[in-house]
């Protein structure tokens, strides 16, 4: 603690990177950051912008850059996403950006801040370019986390061709995220003629009866393949859950390395 005190006293630590040190978390304006949260769980924190206002979300977001040396944004609408990257110019000018308009996301990261890097890849799959923004949302996951992503798109069921002509390609892959709207077949599809765990993820596309992702979901909970299913459009999560697979087989292989 002292060592602490004494940083914070030589101006080296600012008050939110210290509470962050001492609590595992930074109190700002906008709430409580959960700055341990990687370490604690694998999975970096990051801010949801929908639902606060563009304030509250700059205010987490350089919390999050002064605790963690890196802030993940998602679900950001324009307004929000111009906003943000004039605070963090100002407030961060050395740190580097990174933003996915179409997906709605922001990583900003610090000049300092080194990311894992994994011995494990993931493969995020989409049936068409309609499920691209849950898509993307969990490929920068992923990223974060350390694996090795590749994107391999617009492999939906209408035309099987299109995903025959990939299959040694993902079966290549330690890990998959399938994403698909619709009735959400292509996750059922892909985990019978793949031996990797499979992570369906559902999109909120179609209409009429099951439309915004119900039919979706329901037909990948009920596969009689064998795969896990995250919510609808819950690409944080899809991403999150293949970056702790890829995780653990990095850790399996650096171990086996050693012996």
């Amino acid at each position: 603690m002292r060592d602490i005190l004494d940083a914070v006293a030589a101006g080296d630590l600012g008050p939110a990177a210290a509470e962050a040190e001492l609590r595992g978390y930074a109190t700002g304006d906008a709430g409580r950051f959960d700055a341990a949260r990687e370490n604690r769980s694998g999975v970096p924190e990051a801010v949801l912008a929908a639902g606060k206002t563009t304030g509250e979300v700059a205010d987490l977001a350089t919390t999050s850059l002064e605790t963690t040396g890196r802030a993940i944004v998602t679900r950001l609408d324009d307004h929000d996403r111009a906003a943000l990257r004039q605070t963090i110019a100002e407030c961060h000018p050395e740190a580097s950006l990174q933003v996915d308009d179409r997906a709605g996301i922001l990583v900003a990261h610090g000049p300092d801040f080194e990311g894992p890097s994994l011995d494990a890849s993931v493969g995020v799959v989409t049936g068409g370019t309609a499920d691209a923004v849950p898509a993307r949302e969990a490929t920068v996951v992923a990223e974060e986390m350390g694996a090795r992503v590749e994107r391999v798109e617009d492999v939906g069921v209408a035309a099987l061709v299109r995903l025959t002509d990939r299959l040694e390609e993902l079966r290549d892959h330690d890990v998959l995220i399938v994403a698909a709207g619709r009735e959400g077949a292509l996750p059922t599809v892909v985990a019978g003629l793949v031996d990797v765990p499979v992570i369906g993820l559902p999109v909120s596309t179609g209409y009429g009866h099951g439309g915004e992702g119900e039919a979706a979901l329901s037909g990948m909970l009920q596969s009689c393949t064998a795969l896990s299913v995250v919510n609808v459009d819950a690409g944080f999560t899809a991403g999150a859950q293949a970056g702790l697979h890829a995780r653990r087989l990095d850790e399996a292989r650096s171990s086996s390395g050693q012996d």
